[in-house]
């Protein structure tokens, strides 16, 4: 009989990163598996993100080494409610600081959403660490610098609401109501949603030499055209999971398909689990 996630959720260890801020990750798989580092969304964590819905356990299965830590300001890990903690490269820095701490000199690099952003500046100003990239629930929108703002201020406010009901923007909310489900620390999460607002553009993109798929729900109208992002960077791969939106594809069996394959490994079967 297989194991469950529950039963093959990793452990929690912690680390000093690059300016001492306390950053929780986990391992698991065989140590001499092929590594590959996994970067959560935004008020996610590297449980409810990788675990739970399955990544964690099935990449483990096809022998790979993952390695997932909680972004700071989300998880088990520091939480700071000054902006300047998030701003510039200091996230980016904090999965290099992660790989360093474990000896890791090259790993394969997947990231949603917020992780997607993250880990597309790891591949133009790292790329020498990383073998292949996925960046998922991202798009086109990495582009779109002053809509991006707006966006990510109009969510801030939505999170220091006394009332979530109080919030008009729909999408705001939703963050919102996730954040208060996974009981997250909403001042921590205001201040990175403030101060990580570290534009990409074309440019940036086309440095990437690693080879990138860019996987996208088909419904999922956050993110902006994920063949605008996929185009500015050489060679890169699109997907697009259909009948999922920007919460549903993480879980989706297609979404694991896509990305297995693009890594060359078989996807595990789950029985008792339709994801």
């Amino acid at each position: 009989m297989l194991p469950t996630v529950a039963e093959t959720t990793p452990e929690t260890e912690w680390f000093r990163s690059h300016d001492g801020v306390e950053i929780a990750f986990s391992t698991h798989g065989p140590e001499a598996g092929e590594p590959i580092v996994l970067v959560h969304g935004f008020a996610s964590s590297r449980k409810s993100n990788w675990d739970l819905p399955g990544w964690t356990d099935r990449l483990a299965r096809a022998g790979r080494r993952v390695v997932a830590l909680d972004c700071r300001g989300h998880g088990q890990s520091e939480k700071l409610h000054e902006p300047a903690a998030y701003g510039s490269d200091r996230m980016p820095r904090d999965v290099v600081a992660l790989m360093d701490h474990l000896d890791i000199p090259r790993a394969d690099l997947m990231g949603y959403s917020m992780g997607g952003r993250i880990s597309a500046w790891l591949l133009v100003e790292a790329g020498d660490r990383f073998v292949r990239g996925v960046l998922a629930g991202v798009g086109g929108g990495l582009f779109a610098e002053a809509a991006d703002r707006r966006r990510g201020e109009r969510i801030a406010e939505a999170l220091l609401a006394d009332d979530p009901a109080d919030v008009a923007d729909p999408g705001a909310r939703g963050f919102r109501l996730f954040a208060d489900q996974q009981g997250a620390d909403r001042r921590a999460l205001a201040a990175c949603m403030r101060g990580m607002r570290r534009s990409l553009g074309p440019e940036d993109a086309g440095r990437i030499t690693a080879p990138v798929l860019v996987v996208v729900g088909r419904d999922d109208t956050l993110v902006g055209d994920p063949n605008v992002l996929a185009s500015a960077i050489p060679g890169a791969q699109v997907a697009i999971i259909e009948g999922r939106d920007h919460l549903t594809a993480v879980p989706a069996r297609a979404t694991k398909q896509v990305v297995f394959d693009f890594l060359g490994i078989s996807l595990p079967g789950a029985p008792g689990r339709a994801g």
